[in-house]
């Protein structure tokens, strides 16, 4: 089993960085292999699934990104493929504080999340996350917020004008229908 490797990024393919480690080229799946600058060495943290049919590498450029990765896997019906794109739209800081207060509109808005499998990572992770309150406080409810309001076709422009006018320490859907009512304004 691999830890990390680390080598020099030759090439981008769909969701994945080809990355070069002793000469030998490997294929790396990754939340965002546009965050990997081409021709730059990395140290990047390897979890790989082996299957009957398949052998498979996913990469990350932190340990956070990497825990939390094994973590969203070890929920009951979310394999490593659902869990790339969830690490790869929303942040650690934000993900875990959906988790923590139970937040099934953002977990849903991850693709291929419903409210099923939504209700199951919180059943099978919520306590189990350790979440730094430094990192997840206003900026981690502002970033949360945004993301919502741009999913419902808001610019972020004119959301940032609003943002500091809202309260963090309502829950995600009193906050929206507060900034719907400052954007209508």
């Amino acid at each position: 089993m691999y830890s990390y490797m680390t080598g020099k990024v030759t090439g981008v393919e769909g969701n994945a960085i080809l990355l070069e480690v002793s000469n030998i080229g490997y294929l790396v799946n990754t939340p965002n292999p546009y965050a990997f600058d081409l021709n730059q060495e990395y140290r990047v943290y390897i979890y790989q699934q082996i299957r009957e049919d398949e052998h498979s590498l996913y990469g990350f450029k932190t340990q956070e990104e990497k825990a939390l990765f094994l973590r969203l896997i070890a929920v009951k019906g979310l394999g490593p493929k659902m869990a790339l794109p969830i690490l790869a739209t929303g942040s650690i800081a934000g993900i875990m504080d959906a988790i923590e207060r139970e937040n099934i509109l953002y977990l849903k808005k991850f693709p291929k999340i419903g409210e099923k499998l939504a209700k199951q990572i919180i059943l099978d992770l919520k306590g189990k996350l350790s979440i730094d309150v430094s990192t997840v406080g206003t900026s981690g409810g502002y970033e949360e917020l945004l993301e919502v309001l741009q999913g419902l076709g808001y610019k972020e422009k004119e959301v940032r004008v609003i943002l500091p006018k809202v309260d963090t320490s309502l829950t995600i859907e009193e906050q929206v229908k507060e900034a719907l009512k400052l954007l209508l304004k």
